[in-house]
């Protein structure tokens, strides 16, 4: 049976925060929320919990997961940002928005797509999921919560508590979040090429 906890999505509690920072740091996989659904983490070097991951949503090995940053500086560990995708960036988070980017050397490579050596960046635009990597301290290995066979991911705290408490450690509650995918962005070309639009909107940009 996984931990449930009311938090505030404004002004969260901090020993919820922390509570869920604990399970993470000891290898568990917690439910909580970002700017665009709810999501499934767990800690980046974690294969078991990245594996329950792909058992909960039933989806193949090779599954591109995206990270969850605390701000650029922290991607720019992980992915391969130059001068300009730099300032596109920033221009635009935080936000709804994955970043496609060339991954660098400290990806786990089970993590790193097969062939095009990239990996998802997210630097949501949500006061938990920012609490959450910056008491972390790495980012967090994240999936949103798209259950196969559903359109949509799962956005009632009430239905993934039924549908995932004996799957789950912890799960966070801030509420009902309508699903709305973000806008991926490939950064691993010349120019932002949008690969699918979503929440996130860029005016200087065309689908």
């Amino acid at each position: 049976m996984s931990q449930y906890f009311e938090i505030h999505p404004k002004n969260p509690q901090p020993r919820v925060i922390q509570r869920a920072v604990d399970v993470v740091r000891a290898g568990g996989l917690i439910v909580y929320p970002t700017d665009s659904a709810y999501a499934l983490g767990c800690q980046i070097g974690n294969k078991h919990a990245q594996d329950r991951i792909l058992q909960i949503r039933a989806l193949e090995s090779d599954h591109q997961f995206s990270l969850v940053c605390a701000d650029i500086s922290e991607a720019a560990t992980f992915a391969k940002i130059g001068n300009e995708a730099f300032r596109f960036i920033k221009s635009i988070t935080p936000g709804p928005f994955t970043f496609i980017l060339n991954a660098t050397r400290e990806v786990p490579r089970r993590l790193v797509h097969p062939k095009r050596k990239n990996i998802g960046i997210r630097l949501p635009d949500n006061e938990i999921s920012r609490l959450l990597v910056a008491e972390l301290g790495e980012p967090l290995l994240s999936s949103t919560l798209l259950m196969a066979g559903d359109e949509d991911a799962l956005s009632d705290p009430e239905t993934i508590r039924e549908r995932l408490d004996k799957d789950v450690d912890l799960i966070m509650d801030v509420g009902v979040i309508p699903y709305a995918p973000t806008t991926v962005i490939g950064l691993t070309g010349d120019f932002p090429e949008i690969l699918r639009q979503g929440k996130g909107i860029v005016p200087a940009l065309k689908n």
